[in-house]
């Protein structure tokens, strides 16, 4: 039994920076992948990222989390709420499939990949999710807090707390840096794939529990 987990950071539609860390992370192919949301949105690929995604999901042991923008595509698709996603970077994600009319139109297997996602994957000795987690309760009443979900897409006042009562380490995106975040129970690895200004422009992994960054200069 293989414990050793791989995090991904946030990929954004670059889809060809995606393809060459998987190629990079193939001495850990027995480790469960764990990607941590923000599939698409702003980059170029967002269908093609999840097409691949689609491709290999079984060629290794993957986890899908949700992320605050495949969120706001299923507020979109099912709420109809398409001007604030839009306003984020949706744009780019209905080029990449063609504009289609409607978004009921994109490929049925990939609105299924949306549905799908996860809010976060807990283990005994981390806790994976896109955002972060409230600091100012532990893990376990986070995930029984109802009010937790949306902090778990979109918080980050956690970047900012002094401590935190959390019984493991969080290992989130979304908040992108030039370099990884390294924090007393807190590992981030949003370095802002999808961005060309200075220090940003990298797709980070990192290997737990050895905490071994991975990191992959955007080639989108």
């Amino acid at each position: 039994m293989n414990n050793q987990i791989v995090a991904i950071g946030d990929i954004h539609g670059c889809v060809r920076s995606l393809k060459t860390m998987w190629n990079i992370l193939k001495p850990y192919k027995e480790a469960t992948h764990v990607f941590i949301g923000d599939y698409i949105d702003r980059g170029p690929d967002s269908s093609l990222v999840v097409e691949f995604l689609l491709d290999v999901r079984f060629d290794r042991n993957c986890v899908f989390l949700r992320g605050n923008h495949e969120q706001m595509l299923l507020d979109a698709l099912n709420r109809n709420e398409v001007d604030n996603w839009i306003y984020n970077g949706g744009e780019s994600t209905l080029k990449s499939y063609d504009n289609p009319q409607r978004l009921s139109d994109l490929p049925a297997s990939h609105i299924e990949f949306y549905h799908e996602t996860k809010l976060y994957y807990d283990t005994d000795s981390y806790f994976f999710v896109h955002a972060g987690a409230p600091p100012h309760q532990t893990i376990e009443q986070s995930k029984n807090d109802p009010k937790a979900e949306h902090f778990f897409l979109w918080g980050r006042e956690h970047l900012n707390a002094f401590e935190t009562p959390w019984e493991k380490t969080v290992v989130f995106g979304h908040t992108p840096r030039p370099y990884p975040i390294r924090k007393p129970k807190m590992i981030g690895i949003d370095t802002g794939c999808v961005y060309d200004e200075l220090g940003y422009g990298k797709l980070t992994a990192v290997v737990l529990p050895e905490t071994k960054f991975i990191q992959q200069t955007s080639l989108d």
